[in-house]
């Protein structure tokens, strides 16, 4: 019975470290609130690219990420924040002239996540913009990965 009642002290210890050092750390906080949007459209078959975009987000001023995306493909990509900072997201894909083509843009509770929904018109480099609202934050880390099927 000790060896159990030790391993269940080392677990617990080992949780409550790992959460507080989640809390400590914004790039860790939106990282696992990314893969947290994205582990639901897995299920549905798509596959996530290994890595993940990440950068600082400040009020007053938004960010652009060129994305290459393949006609015939379906992309499900997926921001996020902190969910604890208080800031709220908004994104959108953009094709060389500017036009939208996000077919359905799904946002958490709180906004502080948002996933687009993109069958691409062609194959081609598109531009995804992410703005920020909200938080009494200097500045934010959001966080980015796409998937497709």
């Amino acid at each position: 019975m000790r060896p159990l009642r030790h391993l269940l002290v080392v677990l617990c210890c080992f949780t409550f470290g790992a959460a507080a050092q989640l809390q400590a750390n914004p790039e860790r906080q939106s990282e696992h609130a990314v893969l947290y949007l994205a582990t639901q459209y897995e299920k549905e078959g798509y596959d996530f690219r290994s890595d993940i975009w990440q950068r600082e987000l400040k009020p007053e001023i938004g960010k652009a990420v060129r994305i290459q995306l393949f006609k015939g493909n379906e992309y499900r990509i997926c921001l996020s924040v902190p969910p604890q900072s208080g800031v709220q997201i908004e994104a959108h894909l953009l094709d060389g002239n500017g036009k939208k083509i996000e077919k359905m843009i799904q946002t958490t509770e709180g906004s502080w996540g948002a996933v687009l929904h993109v069958t691409p018109p062609g194959t081609g480099i598109y531009m995804l913009t992410v703005r920020r609202s909200g938080g009494t934050e200097t500045a934010t880390i959001c966080s980015m990965i796409s998937g497709y099927k």
